[in-house]
């Protein structure tokens, strides 16, 4: 099995304001028909200023944005340097024009690339009873 694979960008972030723009890449277009039945979507998107070596050796981290947090390893925690600098973040869906989303909540910088879009369903995408450690109830939803 290789280490190696291809990553097809499908669209760019125009703004990143309370109100943002994701421009998709024409030739994606077709793959918003049905997605304005959302009011919510998941955005997978390239971290690309931590895509350098330093940032995508970081293994161990103290989250930034939970005051009192402790030293976890990376896939513990929601910081930007990591390995694969990929972000996700759930926003709500105002939107969307001539391929353009206009979305609230993003949590991405302007220019950052598209990986993937796939809608929130709550059925599957919410769990009621999921644990996790205190620390992340300090500091920001995400």
């Amino acid at each position: 099995m290789s280490d190696k694979c291809e990553l097809r960008f499908i669209g760019v972030v125009k703004s990143s304001d309370e109100l943002s723009k994701v421009k998709i890449f024409p030739e994606y277009c077709a793959g918003l028909e049905g997605l304005n039945n959302f009011s919510h979507i998941t955005i997978l998107y390239w971290l690309h200023l931590r895509d350098n070596e330093e940032d995508r050796s970081t293994l161990l981290v103290i989250p930034m944005r939970h005051p009192g947090a402790p030293r976890v390893g990376v896939f513990a925690s929601r910081s930007p340097s990591r390995p694969n600098p990929i972000g996700l973040c759930v926003v709500e869906l105002e939107k969307i024009e001539n391929g353009i989303l206009f979305v609230q909540g993003l949590d991405a910088f302007e220019d950052s690339l598209i990986i993937d879009i796939k809608p929130y369903i709550p059925r599957a995408d919410s769990i009621s009873d999921a644990r996790a450690p205190e620390w992340t109830l300090r500091g920001p939803s995400t």
